[in-house]
C-alpha cells in the first residue's frame, strides 16, 4: 500500500487535474463548427461529459435538440446505473438509452445523427478503428464526429508510448475484440499508479485489469492528435478542427 503522504499528494494532484481540465477551455475556433450541433440530433457513446456542458470544450448540450447515448453496460464506474427504461436525459433533454458495445451498434439505425461525440472512451476501446466505423455509419452525410482523447503527458499513462497508426489497423483487420488483453503487460509495467489513487495497490490494480471486459478501466492505446486524424482520415471523414489543449487532444471530423 502507498504511505500515507504519497497517497494524498496523489489525491491532491488527481482532483486539482479534474477541476482544472476544462477551466477556459472552449475551443478556440467554436463559432465555425456550432452550425453542425445547433438545433441538431446526435449521439453521445458513454456520456455525458463535461466535455460538452456550457463549460466544456465544445458546449453541445445547451444548443442541441436531442442525445441518445450508448453505454457498454446497465452498470458503469462513471455513470453508476443506465436506466435504459428512462432514457438518456441531459440538459432536460430526452433521448433514447442504448446498452450496447462501441464496436457493435447495429441495434441503432444507420445515417440518422447529426453528430456522435465520444470524450475521454476511445482509449478504453480494444478496437478503435472498427468503433469509428459503426460511429460512421450512424451520422447522416455531412455530420461530424467529435473525439476527445487524454494527453498522456497528464495521465498515468505518462510512461508509454503513442500508439502508431499501423498497430490500430492491424487490430482493426484483425478483428480484436474487447477481450483483448494485449497490452496489459505495458499497462503493468507502466502505468503510474501514483496517479490513479482509485486503486490503492499494484494487486488491486492487477485484479482490475484482469477483469476489464466487465468494467473497460484499461487504456489499450495511447494518442495524440496526429493518430487521430490517421484514423479519420482512413475513413474518408474530413477533419475540420483539431486542437491539443492542456489535458485533452480534440478532433471534429465531417462525413463527406
Amino acid at each position: 500500500m502507498f504511505k500515507k503522504k504519497t497517497y494524498c499528494k496523489s489525491i491532491k494532484r488527481f482532483i486539482a487535474r479534474i477541476k482544472g481540465r476544462f477551466r477556459n477551455n472552449l475551443v478556440k475556433d467554436f463559432v465555425s463548427v456550432e452550425k453542425y450541433f445547433k438545433d441538431k440530433s446526435g449521439m453521445e457513446i458513454g456520456g455525458p461529459s463535461p466535455a460538452f456542458k456550457a463549460k466544456g470544450y465544445i458546449p453541445v448540450y445547451k444548443i442541441m435538440n436531442m442525445l441518445d447515448d450508448v453505454n457498454f453496460s446497465n452498470y458503469t464506474i462513471w455513470t453508476n446505473e443506465a436506466k435504459k427504461n428512462k432514457g438518456c436525459i441531459v440538459e432536460e433533454k430526452i433521448g433514447k438509452m442504448y446498452i450496447a458495445d462501441a464496436t457493435n451498434l447495429a441495434s441503432i439505425k444507420d445515417n440518422v445523427y447529426d453528430f456522435i461525440l465520444s470524450s475521454n472512451n476511445i482509449e478504453h476501446i480494444a478496437n478503435p478503428m472498427k468503433a469509428i466505423e459503426q460511429w460512421i455509419l450512424k451520422l447522416k452525410q455531412g455530420g461530424v464526429l467529435v473525439i476527445v482523447a487524454p494527453r498522456k503527458e497528464v495521465t498515468f499513462d505518462h510512461k508509454r508510448e503513442i500508439v502508431k497508426f499501423e498497430h490500430l489497423l492491424e487490430d482493426y483487420n484483425s478483428n480484436i475484440d474487447e477481450h483483448d488483453l494485449t497490452h496489459l503487460k505495458e499497462i503493468l509495467e507502466l502505468h503510474d499508479l501514483s496517479m490513479n489513487p482509485q486503486t490503492e495497490t499494484f494487486e488491486k490494480f492487477k485484479e482490475r485489469c484482469l477483469k476489464n471486459y466487465e468494467n473497460r478501466c484499461l487504456h489499450h492505446h495511447v494518442f495524440d492528435s496526429k493518430v487521430l486524424e490517421e484514423m479519420c482520415k482512413y475513413f474518408s471523414l474530413l477533419p475540420i478542427l483539431t486542437e491539443k489543449k492542456q489535458n485533452d487532444h480534440i478532433i471534429i471530423a465531417k462525413k463527406l
